[in-house]
């Protein structure tokens, strides 16, 4: 288990992690101003869980190691984030566009299984996650203190638990907004555009410092 010292540190940066905005976070507030509370929250269930599973298992198992010797799997992952993001901003502005034609804006509803799906696949490729986790992550792990394996399932389940309160938050906050923009669609339409430029810039971002690997 990781000692108390470390833990405390673990947990300051991780809270600097969790207020940053970041892909997992923009993609919660479009959820949750244009779908609701309950699907944000779905997405945040996707993120934390159904990525999260598989994210502290690959930890667990060892990528961590591999992706240190092979530098170019995390690169990989941090294009394809990108390009997920391209994707999502540009379905968000193009949605926004078809809203002037009723009173109240005419998006798509999703299912709760496509916003688990959606959660899960933006944390997968979220590059800000991964680098903390499989890069920042390792280094409070102190093999004179217990099993390697152990502290990192520890460690590694924090990071993506804290996600139920950060991104709820967001998600719980985002849904109020969006409701009260109901009222005005053209606002919400502009609202869904912002996001999505957001969204497309973010994606432009990862994909400019794609080299970086390193890049938190």
């Amino acid at each position: 288990m990781p000692t108390l010292a470390t833990l405390l540190t673990f947990l300051a940066a991780l809270l600097v992690l969790e207020i940053t905005p970041g892909p997992d976070m923009m993609l919660v507030i479009a959820r949750g101003i244009g779908q609701g509370r309950r699907i944000a929250f779905l997405t945040v269930v996707g993120m934390v869980f159904l990525a999260g599973l598989v994210q502290v298992g690959l930890l667990v198992l060892g990528v961590t190691s591999l992706l240190q010797a092979y530098p170019s799997g995390l690169v990989a992952l941090q294009w394809a984030g990108a390009l997920y993001m391209l994707y999502l901003g540009a379905r968000m502005i193009w949605a926004s566009f078809g809203s002037h034609k009723s009173k109240r804006l005419s998006i798509t509803r999703i299912s709760d299984r496509k916003a688990l799906r959606d959660g899960a696949i933006n944390s997968l490729t979220n590059p800000k996650s991964l680098l903390f986790m499989f890069a920042f992550l390792p280094q409070f792990v102190d093999p004179s203190v217990g099993p390697v394996w152990l502290q990192l399932l520890v460690l590694g389940s924090i990071q993506k638990l804290a996600g139920i309160v950060s991104l709820g938050s967001v998600a719980m906050a985002s849904g109020t907004v969006g409701q009260w923009l109901t009222r005005w669609p053209s606002l919400l339409a502009w609202q869904e555009r912002f996001t999505g430029l957001i969204m497309v810039g973010l994606g432009i971002r990862l994909l400019v410092s794609g080299g970086s690997v390193h890049r938190h």
